[in-house]
């Protein structure tokens, strides 16, 4: 399918490796000019050397979502060598604390809200007026079925469901502009390096069969290519009246109504 997405710049926080590398994989096929960043250097040029060699337009920058210097130069970064941005994609984030608030603690909580949300509302600050400018933009970030129900650690809930709040004000808001916000819930995704990795390789098989049989109506853990044709779709005009939602890719395990 034809999502007429050539030429269109984008910019994917996390880029280099799980979910994020898989979203430009699904851009950089459709014809974007993909930009993405990391805070590893080394994992960085490994994906741009993988992306370029199926013939995409790639370029990363080194820089840590918790820094704002580090994301304008991103922007100021990609701007100058692609382009004003059309499709921003905020995929960076994780847990920082655990399931219990005192354990956690006030300064790793807010560490863990300035990850999973105050790092996206900075990066659509800087993209928002040239898209409103153009009457033309794609805002997609990735929040979390726990963004909707309960799960994770207590900083992950909370900074993914301000995302998805957030992405819902924000969306009716610039519905008449063709500013479009949505939200992508991704269940338990496994990929090298995830926590669904690092929990399969710290447990026992029939740990993770337990695990499995539990939460998992599709029996399996799902895998990154289904969230980033998501991230593509989206960004699509196939999706032009898709805005303010969050979709979950999930295979069944959420259990919210919402």
């Amino acid at each position: 399918m034809d999502l007429s997405l050539q030429g269109k710049v984008a910019m994917v926080t996390g880029g280099s490796h799980g979910l994020g590398k898989q979203a430009a994989d699904s851009l950089a096929r459709e014809g974007c000019k993909v930009a993405i960043c990391a805070r590893g250097q080394e994992n960085l040029d490994t994906t741009v050397t993988e992306l370029k060699s199926k013939g995409y337009d790639i370029m990363a920058v080194q820089a840590d979502v918790l820094k704002a210097e580090d994301l304008k130069n991103f922007h100021d970064q990609t701007v100058k060598t692609l382009g004003e941005v059309d499709i921003l994609v905020n995929n960076a984030g994780g847990r920082k604390g655990t399931a219990d608030f005192q354990e956690t603690g006030l300064e790793t909580f807010r560490e863990g809200m300035e990850f999973n949300f105050m790092s996206a509302v900075e990066l659509i600050s800087k993209v928002l007026p040239h898209m409103r400018e153009q009457k033309w933009g794609r805002i997609i970030s990735i929040s979390s079925i726990y963004g909707r129900e309960y799960g994770g650690s207590i900083d992950y809930m909370t900074g993914k469901a301000a995302l998805i709040a957030f992405s819902k004000h924000l969306a009716l808001n610039l519905m008449k502009e063709n500013v479009l916000v949505n939200c992508i819930a991704p269940g338990s995704i496994d990929f090298p390096g995830s926590s669904w990795d690092r929990f399969q390789q710290n447990s026992t098989p029939e740990q993770v069969a337990d695990f499995i049989d539990r939460n998992l109506p599709a029996g399996k853990f799902g895998w990154p290519e289904p969230i980033g044709d998501t991230v593509a779709f989206l960004a699509s005009e196939n999706a032009s009246m898709i805005t303010g939602t969050c979709l979950n890719v999930d295979g069944g395990q959420s259990r919210s109504l919402i």
